[in-house]
């Protein structure tokens, strides 16, 4: 499985912590998205560890990235963590993306791994763009990917 160990967790999303939540509404406020954290209806943690392998470890790329993704009728916001580094956070409307299972991708007989692409318009960018939202093998990441990708396709009808 690719590089990294991958795990998915569902959390209320009162439950996240203090820190993301401030860097979420400092977000929200700087490009002035309004209420966007309502009707959230799935909030996950999103670890990923690098596996140590051969003499020197994992090889490039960080050691750990934790992710805390919102999803809402018309959202998805992302909190990410790459090792001990500030946060930084992510947010499209569901409208503006595609989304797509990394596992059904050409990508995935070179190198094996689980989650979702995402590609589209981000908050902040003028341009589209694709990012790699990392989801686990396992219960909460699947139910998490059927919810998105359901979500996607109800915000474009």
């Amino acid at each position: 499985m690719g590089d990294y160990n991958r795990s998915t967790k569902e959390i209320a999303v009162q439950d996240i912590s203090t820190e993301i939540t401030q860097a979420i509404q400092k977000y929200i406020e700087l490009h002035n998205l309004g209420n966007i954290l309502d009707g959230v209806s799935h909030c996950i943690v999103s670890t990923s560890e690098k596996q140590k392998k051969g003499l020197f470890g994992g090889g490039p790329g960080p050691k750990l990235l934790i992710q805390t993704a919102i999803l809402t009728n018309r959202w998805l916001i992302l909190a990410d963590r790459v090792d001990q580094n500030a946060l930084y956070i992510k947010s499209m409307q569901l409208r503006d993306i595609i989304v797509e299972d990394y596992e059904k991708t050409s990508f995935y007989a070179m190198i094996p791994d689980t989650g979702m692409n995402v590609t589209g318009m981000f908050t902040d960018s003028s341009e589209k763009g694709t990012i790699f939202l990392p989801l686990g093998k396992d219960v909460a990441g699947d139910k998490f990917k059927e919810a998105l990708i359901k979500s996607v396709q109800d915000a474009k009808k």
